[in-house]
Formats: C-alpha cells, sequence, structure tokens
C-alpha cells in the first residue's frame, strides 16, 4: 500500500525532470534560431533525429566532447617497409639509368599512418599503402602505449587493410555510419600525420562520389586538413559516426591544402567483412581493360551512330575474354541485361561478382552485333613489390618526324616487350601531345595495325589517310594501364 504514492512521486519527479530538460532544449533551439538570420523549424527538422538525437548536419558550438568519446579508439601506425632509394627516377621516361637498366637499391623505412579499432579485442583499418611491403609493424594507441600488430589482409584495389593488434581485449572501437555523407555537413579528421598522434581537424563534405585511383570505389571529397600521415585515420560525423577513411590528397606543395579523399564507410565494412573471413579480397575477371567512348574515339572506330557502352583496349593472355574471343577493339555495350555505361560502372559491377559466375555480354565485334557468355574468372592478385624488371632504359634516337612532334624507339630494344614502340621525347606543341601521349608511352598499334619499328606508326597513319579518314586510332599502354587515343592525321 505504501508502495504506490511513492511510485506515483517518482513519476512525478521524472515527468519534472523531462519538463525542465524539454524547457531547456526550447530555450537552446529558440537562441539557435535568434542568432541564425533566416533559420526556422522546417530547418531543425533536417539536423534532428529521434532515433540519435541532433543529426550529424546539426551546427556545432564546439566538438570537444565528441572528441573525448572518439579519439580514444584512433590509433597511430608505425610500419617498417622495404623500398627502393629514389623509386621515381626508374619509371620509364624518367631519370633513365646510362648504363642501359636501372639497379635501385632496396633499403628499410618506417612508414607512418593512422588506424582505429572496429572491434574490441583489437581489429584495426588502416590503409594498405600504409603497411605493403611491411616488416614489422606497431600500433601506438592514444595513451600512448605501444602494441605489435599483425595483417589479418589487404586489398590494394581500395586500399584498405585490417590489422590484428596483440596484448589487449578491452579496446575502444568506434561506430561506422549507415548512410552516405551529405555534402556541405560538419565532419571531423583524426589520425597521426607527422607522426603528431591524437591530432584532430575540422571542415566539411565538399563533394562526393570521386571517382580517384581506384575503379572500385567513390571517394569522399573532404577540406578537414589532412597531410602525410593521416592516411588510415577515421573521417567522423558530428553524430561521431566513421564516414570513411582517409586515404589521399591532392596537393602542389606536398601539404594540406583543403583537398582529401576518404574511402566510404559501406566499402570499409564490406572489405572489412571480407578480409575478416578469407584475409583477401576475391573478384570476378574478364581479363579485359575498356575505355570509354568519345565521339572521335566512335569515329576511329568506324561506328555509324553514337553507341553507349566501353570499347576493349587491352585483352589479358589466358583469360576468360581470350578465350571468348574478344578483341581490342570490340564494343561492350552491356553486361548481365544492363547497359554498360562507362569502363568504372563495368569494372565494378564485374568485380563485385564471384569468380565462375556466367554472364551475358553484348558486343559490338567487327561492326556486327552479337552476344557471348563468359565465365568470369579470379582478378589476379597484383605485385606489392616496389619497382619493375622493365623499367630504366637509356633511349636512343629513333624516327623523328617533325610533323606529329615525337621521337619513338621500339619497345623491345628498351626491354620493354616484344611488341610496341616507345615514345622517347616530344614536341610539347606537335599533334602527338596536342592528342594526350606522353613521353614513356609505348604505342601498341595504330588502327588495327601492330607496331615493331618507328616507321610502322608513321606507315599506319599514312594508310588512314589514304582511306580518307579524319583519326587514327592509337593503342597505349601508359603506367601498367591500356587506351585508345584518337590521333588526327590531317
Amino acid at each position: 500500500m505504501n508502495d504506490q504514492p511513492h511510485a506515483t512521486r517518482t513519476r512525478h519527479t521524472f515527468l519534472a525532470a523531462g519538463t525542465v530538460a524539454t524547457g531547456m532544449i526550447a530555450i537552446g533551439i529558440a537562441a539557435w534560431l535568434a542568432a541564425s538570420p533566416g533559420a526556422n523549424w522546417k530547418d531543425l527538422r533536417s539536423w534532428y533525429d529521434p532515433a540519435v538525437g541532433f543529426h550529424s548536419a546539426a551546427p556545432p558550438v564546439g566538438f570537444e566532447d565528441l572528441v573525448d568519446r572518439i579519439k580514444p579508439a584512433v590509433v597511430g601506425v608505425r610500419a617498417k617497409v622495404e623500398q627502393d632509394e629514389d623509386e621515381e627516377s626508374t619509371r620509364p621516361g624518367r631519370g633513365l639509368s646510362p648504363s642501359g637498366r636501372a639497379s635501385p637499391q632496396r633499403r628499410i623505412a618506417t612508414s607512418q599512418g593512422s588506424g582505429f579499432f572496429i572491434s574490441s579485442d583489437g581489429l584495426a583499418m588502416t590503409t594498405y599503402h600504409v603497411i605493403a611491403r611491411n616488416k614489422k609493424i606497431e600500433v601506438i594507441t592514444d595513451n600512448g602505449r605501444t602494441y605489435t600488430a599483425k595483417l589479418v589482409g589487404a586489398d590494394p584495389k581500395t586500399d584498405l587493410a585490417l590489422l590484428k593488434v596483440e596484448g589487449g581485449n578491452e579496446f575502444p572501437v568506434v561506430r561506422m555510419a549507415d548512410r552516405a555523407p551529405r555534402i556541405g555537413e560538419w565532419v571531423l579528421a583524426i589520425g597521426n600525420p607527422f607522426g603528431l598522434g591524437g591530432t584532430v581537424t575540422a571542415g566539411i563534405v565538399s563533394a562526393g562520389a570521386r571517382g580517384i585511383l581506384s575503379p572500385y570505389s567513390d571517394f569522399i571529397q573532404i577540406d578537414a586538413p589532412i597531410n602525410q600521415g593521416n592516411s588510415g585515420g577515421p573521417t567522423f560525423d558530428a553524430a561521431g559516426r566513421v564516414i570513411g577513411v582517409n586515404s589521399a590528397i591532392f596537393s602542389p606543395s606536398g601539404g594540406s591544402v583543403g583537398v582529401g579523399f576518404a574511402i566510404p564507410a559501406d566499402t570499409v565494412k564490406a572489405i572489412a567483412d571480407r578480409l575478416k573471413a578469407k584475409g583477401a579480397v576475391s573478384r570476378g575477371w574478364i581479363g579485359i581493360e575498356v575505355q570509354s567512348i568519345s565521339p572521335e574515339i566512335a569515329e576511329g572506330l568506324g561506328l555509324d551512330k553514337p553507341t553507349q557502352g566501353v570499347v576493349v583496349t587491352e585483352i589479358q593472355p589466358d583469360s576468360p575474354a581470350t578465350k571468348a574471343g574478344i578483341e581490342p577493339g570490340d564494343v561492350v555495350t552491356s553486361l548481365a541485361g544492363r547497359p554498360a555505361s562507362d569502363e568504372r560502372d563495368l569494372i565494378r559491377r564485374v568485380g563485385d561478382m564471384p569468380p565462375g559466375t556466367t554472364v551475358e555480354l553484348r558486343l559490338i565485334h567487327r561492326n556486327q552485333e552479337k552476344s557471348i557468355t563468359v565465365a568470369l574468372g579470379e582478378l589476379p592478385v597484383e605485385r606489392t613489390e616496389a619497382g619493375s624488371d622493365t623499367e630504366g632504359s637509356e633511349p636512343a634516337r629513333g624516327g623523328d618526324k617533325s610533323k606529329m612532334g615525337l621521337m619513338l624507339m621500339p619497345a623491345d630494344k628498351l626491354g620493354l616487350g616484344d611488341g610496341g614502340v616507345v615514345i622517347a621525347g616530344l614536341t610539347p606543341s606537335g599533334t602527338a601531345a596536342e592528342a594526350g601521349l606522353s613521353v614513356g608511352d609505348i604505342i601498341l598499334d595504330v588502327s588495327g595495325n601492330g607496331m615493331k619499328a618507328p616507321d610502322d606508326f608513321f606507315k599506319a597513319l599514312a594508310g588512314v589517310q589514304t582511306q580518307g579518314k579524319r583519326i587514327a586510332l592509337a593503342r597505349i599502354r601508359s603506367n601498367e594501364a591500356t587506351r585508345f587515343v584518337a590521333i588526327p592525321v590531317n
């Protein structure tokens, strides 16, 4: 009998406390409306979410309470890696060795980066390029403790890696966002720039769906300052959820200029699950390199009308494409019944399919539409070692044609393969440079004519001109990728 009045009084106390809290929120909202010209109650709905409280887009007064909560889950990553001294100088066409072959020296260097815990037992995310070729990985937590970490798995295609930190099972963890961030919303980047751990910077989402670096992920662009060492660290929204992993910056100087790129949270979650399960990411593979079709390339291909699709630029040996009879110059118009809108779309869709999947491709093959069935292979894992056995040879003088403005040399003379000619010199104002060719590019064929010697290139151009065409389509290998370039011949 005596419990009921007490329970009633308690309920009244909670109601009173709720009334006071509601009043304080109302006062805060009123103050914000008064201090924000043009703000109204409709604006309020856009930044308040009943499920989580104030929405991540809510105008912040300060980030200090949020930082206190999320910063302990962010770590510094230190990896001892093997690399070549002056790797940049061993690329074809740059700083080439007078001996005819570069001989870079291997050395051990320390790579600094960032990361964050995704499970309390020590699983942590970072970027692949921070720990690539690692010999030893260490993780430094926010309280200054250093732990040894092992690599669980890595995916170079998305620049993500999963670590297992040894020596603890109660690490603080982050929450991953379950939505794409909105352009203009507040974000915080926390990481280890220049080895200065626990650094917090703030900014906004500048843009979304940036197709840079890899076709397997669209990047979020942010203007929160990030620098060398921030790679692998998280970008948080104002609710403390990770919206992305910092991976790259655009910078003419090497420092932050307010253009940074983060791998989106949905990509991070998907790759983390696959790395945890298998230590690697298995992707479907056809064995083709493709390129979007410009009007000039369409004309060079002899297409009668504008065509949506992608043109095949290269066929990998012993690939499903080889077995299916696909050839360079074929146009892929659809995959599994869906149009192939551009090269990124096609590559990603194939990569999302398990190896062994059978898919239908619609092609324009030798100006005839056809349908073929291809059984997907498994995308080969790319090499992670620096340098290449084919890099670094001194170019000698080859066929120099002033009208085109380029100097050519047979690729086999430079140890760069059995076919093709290498651009050893280029006139900036020449036709070749204006078409987009660069020193070090390898011209594989022109309008279907293979290249062995410099004169083959110019003979092929003359043949195209004799046919009354304005465009010669050259197939170019550059930086281990192959593409078509439309070269005017008149």
